[in-house]
């Protein structure tokens, strides 16, 4: 607005308090505002076009002022001289709503064109507030937060052990949506797969188990015994124990990153979409896969673990090859397989469980895969030797 609309607005409002009309003058636009008393109370005229990329809205002081000197009443409008008009009107009309409320004058918009009626009423009355600021995160409360995460977690892992226990049950009996390509896929990985890595680990522990013995045994002149303790150590704790967190590493995080990448792309999202059950398109050949090649790739790493052990002993330890296999034979019983072989299903179960269940709970962001899969080989291997702890309590109350 120039400094002669300025002053005249000022002028205009000086003429207000004295019972006179209160002018706006026109700016380049044409745009005018005219409040004056009238017979029913203060009339507010609109004239020329109101078009907000012609120029700013009304001076905000001097609409202040000039509706001042008016007492409590209403104020109506008068737009008969009203040209072209847009958003300008609108946030010129707001500003007049505000001053008035603060005034203590009401508006009564009938005599505004219809369309700035439609638009005015989308328009809030007042400012929304400020949202309340959050509560102090006290001890108490981040403590409170903790346990309510951790029983959410706890009840979705509950639920998703019910799931897939009851649709192995029906995949017995043949009754899932599981596609045969998808589940000899993740047979293969899991175990044709698996095989050059579980070759050299278990390969390296058999050895490092008869050369590490034989210097103890040596001290008391029982050379003898290294078959022995490599054959109970291999296929009681080893092999199982090793695989297990071989397959962690190698296949529960996979399972997870494989599982969050679909998760961020919606694939999960579009499959609940069409209707096909998570649970059988997705967890089940997974979970079905790993529990059947893991007592496989057990007696495998028993084996190759012992002929770890063979090679040192005939190799460094001078022990006949005949006397390491009596001895063998001689040590280890089937019951120690079988004991073997429980340990390797159940930690089969436990790996791809815990790799489904972090690719499930992920987020939907790059990042968040690897954080699932990072996640889901800490979880498998910490678990997978908790429960072998479990396994060698109740191993020893029984005295097996």
């Amino acid at each position: 607005m120039s400094e002669d609309a300025l002053g005249d607005g000022v002028a205009a409002a000086t003429r207000a308090r004295s019972g006179g009309a209160a002018d706006a003058a026109m700016d380049a636009s044409g745009k005018r505002w005219t409040i004056r008393e009238d017979a029913g109370g203060p009339l507010m005229v609109l004239t020329g076009d109101w078009i907000a990329r012609d120029g700013a809205g009304a001076e905000t002081g001097a609409l202040s002022q000039a509706m001042a000197s008016f007492g409590k009443g209403v104020v109506s409008f008068d737009t008969r001289g009203l040209g072209r008009w847009d958003s300008a009107l609108l946030v010129f009309i707001a500003a007049l709503r505000q001053t008035a409320r603060e005034k203590g004058l009401t508006l009564d918009d009938k005599g505004l064109p219809p369309a700035t009626l439609k638009l005015l009423a989308l328009m809030p009355e007042e400012a929304a507030p400020d949202p309340p600021e959050p509560p102090k995160a006290t001890l108490v409360r981040r403590v409170g937060r903790k346990v309510i995460a951790f029983g959410r977690d706890a009840l979705d892992v509950v639920t998703m052990v019910g799931e897939v226990i009851l649709r192995g049950g029906n995949a017995l009996r043949g009754r899932v949506r599981m596609r045969r390509v998808d589940l000899l896929t993740y047979l293969y990985d899991a175990g044709v797969g698996a095989l050059p890595i579980v070759t050299i680990v278990n390969l390296l522990v058999g050895g490092i188990l008869a050369f590490v013995g034989a210097v103890q045994l040596r001290k008391f002149g029982a050379d003898i015994y290294i078959a022995a303790l490599v054959g109970l150590a291999v296929v009681r704790e080893m092999a199982a124990l090793m695989t297990a967190i071989v397959m962690a590493g190698r296949t529960g995080g996979a399972y997870a990153a494989n599982i969050a990448t679909m998760q961020g792309s919606e694939e999960i999202d579009a499959l609940r979409a069409i209707g096909i059950p998570i649970q059988d398109y997705l967890i089940l050949p997974r979970m079905i896969s790993l529990t059947v090649m893991m007592p496989l790739l057990y007696l495998y790493a028993s084996t190759v673990g012992i002929f770890g052990g063979f090679i040192v002993a005939v190799a460094m330890l001078n022990l006949s090859p005949e006397t390491f296999v009596d001895q063998l034979r001689l040590a280890v019983e089937g019951n120690q397989i079988i004991f073997g072989l429980v340990k390797s299903v159940t930690f089969g179960m436990l790996i791809a469980f815990v790799g489904c269940r972090s690719g499930l709970k992920a987020g939907r962001s790059a990042a968040d895969v690897g954080q699932a899969a990072t996640g889901a080989v800490v979880i498998c291997i910490v678990g997978v030797i908790a429960l072998d702890a479990v396994f060698a309590i109740c191993a020893n109350a029984l005295d097996f």
